[in-house]
């Protein structure tokens, strides 16, 4: 990547997407493959899960805001396409396992959710959420 530039999260910190119903709709069969991909992608690219989940609650609607939201994950990527999980191969290992829950913390339906990760010699394997 050169200097000038800029690679964000793919949500900004703060971001807060509503059914935005004043908005124009977008294709939502193009809305549904671009989740699909994206969640293909999950095993690999963690850090894009929370945002690929928080898109996907708005498949039955998908409006203007969500799409936008998509392509900017899409974008992130494009970006960090040379950054990646690495885990080397040791005789030995230990495993921490956490867990996590917000009892009906949605701001949108107020369902509960819940979720955790396990790491193997401080490397993240494996996740949960629901």
């Amino acid at each position: 990547m050169n200097g000038d530039s800029k690679v964000t999260v793919p949500m900004i910190f703060g971001t807060k997407l509503t059914p935005s119903l004043d908005k124009p709709a977008t294709n939502i069969t193009l809305y549904i493959q671009m989740i699909d991909s994206l969640l293909y992608l999950t095993s690999s690219c963690p850090d894009i899960m929370f945002a690929i989940f928080y898109c996907a609650r708005f498949q039955a609607n998908p409006r203007e805001p969500h799409m936008m939201a998509l392509k900017n994950i899409f974008q992130y990527l494009r970006k960090t396409s040379s950054l990646g999980l690495w885990y080397p191969s040791n005789p030995g290992f230990f495993v921490n396992a956490y867990s996590d829950a917000d009892l009906g913390g949605c701001g949108l339906d107020y369902k509960s959710t819940s979720g955790g990760c396990q790491f193997l010699d401080g490397k993240w394997v494996s996740w949960q959420s629901k």
